[in-house]
């Protein structure tokens, strides 16, 4: 900053215009009334300048003025384009310094002048604001204000852009911003559709982070300038946030961000996935989540139902996988966006979590954990079994167990009393054996799930078989744990008149049920399987069940047994 001081000549006698005479001059005297904080720049011989004037006479008279004209006066210093006393006066300014230049007429127009405007032997009286310095040697200047942690990929020519900026000239004046429009500016690098100075200040820049680039005029608007905001000659300063980018050649990306140890499948074009997500911009804006409404995406994937970017990042992925998916607007909403939270040419980053998958050809999967040696029967449909059992989904959520009401689960296989996946798990098992059963939603709950189970999904059960009681043919609907009481009739007829009539069979009935020692086939609707029992005792349909009708339908019954057996 040592030129500063080189041009503050004779400053003491520098009064203001028309407050007598200085006297004589040898040379141009300056007063440097402001001069900003920031001086990143001071002008040299050879530079080229943008600045603004006042010029008058000693007694305050105006002559000329840059103002008035509404145009800011540009040139070079120090090549003689100007007077003597002015190029003088206007090195080592900063952008926004003010001076006052007291102009001897030998440094000015001398003893000629300039014909109805300045006399012969005249002092000059300049005051002077510096806009703009800048030299053809200039490069482009970027300074980087913040820039993310992650950064994967970053601007090259050919890329699609969209970003945000204030612009302003080198003295900070406003002309321009994205911000007040509302909307990113949206473009393509490298291929002339923006000033040489921005095509090349935006290449490297990453998702997220901000620059100041300063344009020097030749790689800017030069000459001509832009409308009435940007002038000729004029230096441009950019503040960019760049919001995101893509390539119109890309293809999705993905991170595999937790990847399960086993995996025995991978979705594949055809199955049904259940997946949460959070869906972001690049720049961090969160546009969706499945995890604000409690409750998974749920779609096939490879046929057109999601963008085609998730349709393609869905294939391959694990049960309970993580993944980040970043789709490109091409494959994504494209130029138009979608609603009011994607904007045109958005690209999309979807971070999921994959909950469970199925084909609607699957079948049910079993694996035997242990099963004990020397087996030989198994379950069968009709058989009466007890077992414990853990139920989950596929990502470990835990929905119901056994062991949390402290008695297994009984249930009489073959007749509806569990869903299909599992009635099929527990068939051909010996008691001891553990089996991990694997359910698709359509043998299990199906679509619309049930009370804690979500729709669509796939059930996990661990089951131990701890007894199987065998089974009788269809057509009985009520099975003794035991042997049947020796005086059947007598323990029936509660009031001993001979006569069972329906009140007297269903209480009986009911009781033996209470006291466990025996079971309904079916259980669901006790009271109409009970009728049932009654009416096939019922033999000749007079509403009472005789001692005779009993031992007649019992030893049919032995008989039919034995045959079907």
């Amino acid at each position: 900053m040592a030129r500063r001081s080189l041009l503050l000549l004779l400053l003491g006698l520098l009064a203001a215009p028309g407050l007598g005479d200085p006297g004589p001059l040898e040379d141009v005297v300056i007063d440097r009334y402001y001069i900003p904080k920031i001086c990143a720049r001071e002008v040299q011989m050879g530079d080229f300048i943008r600045y603004h004037y006042n010029g008058t006479f000693q007694d305050g008279k105006k002559f000329d003025s840059s103002y008035d004209r509404g145009a800011t006066v540009a040139g070079v210093v120090g090549v003689g384009r100007l007077i003597t006393g002015m190029d003088r006066g206007l090195q080592g300014m900063c952008v926004n310094e003010r001076r006052h230049l007291i102009v001897p007429p030998h440094l000015g127009y001398g003893s000629i002048g300039v014909a109805g405007m300045i006399p012969p032997d005249t002092t000059l009286y300049f005051d002077v604001i510096m806009l703009d310095i800048w030299n053809k040697e200039d490069k482009l200047q970027i300074t980087t204000l913040h820039k993310p942690e992650r950064c994967n990929r970053t601007v090259e020519n050919s890329d699609f852009v969209r970003y945000h900026y204030n612009g302003t000239l080198l003295d900070g004046t406003h002309f321009d911003s994205s911000y007040s429009k509302d909307s990113t500016y949206d473009t393509y690098v490298g291929t002339g559709w923006l000033i040489k100075g921005m095509d090349e200040g935006l290449l490297g820049m990453c998702a997220g982070e901000k620059r100041r680039i300063i344009i020097p005029p030749f790689l800017a608007y030069g000459e001509k300038g832009y409308g009435t905001v940007i002038p000729p000659q004029a230096s441009l300063v950019f503040d960019v946030l760049l919001v995101d980018l893509h390539n119109p050649k890309d293809g999705i990306s993905l991170e595999h961000l937790e990847v399960p140890a086993s995996c025995k499948r991978k979705a594949v074009t055809g199955d049904f996935v259940r997946y949460h997500y959070n869906g972001t911009l690049m720049d961090g804006t969160l546009f969706d989540s499945s995890y604000s409404r409690n409750h998974t995406y749920d779609t096939y994937i490879g046929k057109g139902y999601v963008i085609p970017g998730m349709d393609q990042g869905l294939q391959g992925v694990c049960f309970g996988e993580k993944r980040r998916i970043v789709v490109p607007p091409h494959l994504g909403y494209g130029e138009n966006g979608a609603g009011n939270k994607i904007p045109g040419s958005a690209v999309l980053i979807f971070d999921i979590h994959v909950i469970d998958f199925h084909n609607p050809l699957d079948s049910v999967e079993i694996e035997t954990l242990s099963r004990p040696e020397g087996c030989n029967v198994t379950t069968q449909d009709r058989d009466y079994v007890r077992y414990h059992y853990n139920c989950s989904l596929l990502d470990g959520t835990k929905l119901f167990s056994s062991h949390d009401y402290n008695h297994p689960q009984e249930a009489t296989l073959g007749t509806s009393k569990v869903i299909d996946g599992l009635n099929t798990g527990l068939l051909n098992m010996c008691v001891g054996e553990k089996r991990v059963i694997v359910i698709p939603p359509h043998l299990g709950h199906g679509e619309n799930g049930a009370r804690g189970v979500p729709g669509s999904a796939v059930l996990r059960f661990e089951v131990e078989l701890l007894s199987r009681e065998e089974g009788v043919p269809e057509g009985y609907l009520f099975i003794w744990h035991g042997d049947p009481p020796a005086n059947l009739y007598e323990d029936m007829d509660l009031n001993k008149d001979g006569e069972i009539p329906p009140e007297e069979f269903s209480t009986f009935i009911k009781a033996q049920l209470t006291e466990g020692k025996g079971r309904l086939m079916p259980s669901s609707d006790a009271e109409t399987v009970i009728t049932d029992m009654f009416q096939n005792q019922d033999r000749n349909q007079d509403g009472k069940i005789t001692a005779e009708e009993l031992k007649l339908k019992s030893d049919e019954d032995q008989e039919r047994i034995h045959e079907e057996l």
